[in-house]
């Protein structure tokens, strides 16, 4: 939901620093990959109840988020690319909540839930992004991409907000959990009506 009215605000730093970086030869595929070691990384400490480094670790895995795509729009997307981009944000969303659910049994059911809304959130993004990209639309509402990015009210800056505060609240988990899985569940509604009427 917020995405797209950030784009304008982070956009031409993130630029400036890909364009910077794909001069000297680093890949975007690089910053991926390490993103999502980064990322994964951030499950294992909030597994661990180390929820600061949790923090931290997820900061640090959506600004190399940002800065692929930077430095792929600087040296030109490939295919491939926006593959292992995607694969990443997922396994990235989906290992946090499980972190959290190891962190604490109480968390755990909440946990599954979130992950659960987490897999039909993106069941539903990547098969509109299919059919999308087959009735040929576009979109630039989320910056040049691979594939078509459909809009939503649970999208990345929401998910990181919700990461965020999980980190510094742990023990309002639950109820952070089921509000962010809600928002999914909603976002797929709307996914869903925007497919009724765009693929008629």
């Amino acid at each position: 939901m917020f995405d797209a009215r950030l784009r304008p605000l982070i956009d031409p730093p993130l630029h400036r620093v890909g364009g910077a970086l794909a001069a000297h030869g680093v890949r975007a595929n690089w910053l991926t990959l390490a993103g999502l070691a980064i990322g994964l990384g951030a499950a294992v400490a909030t597994g661990w109840g180390a929820f600061g480094w949790g923090l931290a670790l997820i900061l640090l895995n959506r600004l190399l988020d940002g800065l692929d795509g930077a430095v792929a729009r600087a040296a030109g997307p490939t295919p491939l690319g926006g593959y292992l981009d995607i694969v990443a944000d997922f396994a990235f969303y989906v290992s946090v909540p499980v972190g959290f659910g190891f962190a604490s049994p109480d968390n755990l059911p909440f946990a599954l839930i979130l992950v659960a809304t987490f897999v039909l959130t993106g069941v539903s993004f990547l098969a509109f992004a299919v059919i999308a990209e087959q009735q040929g639309q576009e979109t630039q509402a989320h910056g040049r991409k691979v594939f078509f990015y459909s809009t939503g009210v649970a999208e990345g800056g929401e998910t990181i907000v919700a990461f965020c505060a999980m980190c510094l609240l742990p023990w309002a988990f639950p109820a952070i959990a089921t509000g962010f899985a809600i928002l999914c569940v909603i976002t797929v509604i709307q996914r869903t009506v925007l497919a009724a009427r765009s693929f008629r």
